[in-house]
């Protein structure tokens, strides 16, 4: 009869790289504009003007506009 036993390793945490989070954030922040921006954080005219380019990915997505 043998007597053996597994060591395991400790499990670490996966750290995420800066680059990724800086994505993350660009990517969440474009997806704000495309699908909410409607005056809160841009002028009456740069939010019509967003609107009206984004128009119909906002639509594709399922947002409604109007």
């Amino acid at each position: 009869m043998s007597n053996s036993t597994t060591s395991l390793a400790p499990t670490q945490a996966a750290s995420v790289p800066l680059w990724a989070w800086a994505v993350a954030a660009i990517a969440l922040f474009a997806v704000y504009f495309l699908v909410q921006e409607n005056g809160a954080i841009l002028s009456a005219d740069a939010a019509t003007w967003l609107h009206e380019v984004t128009h119909d990915g906002r639509h594709a997505l399922g947002v409604p506009c109007h």
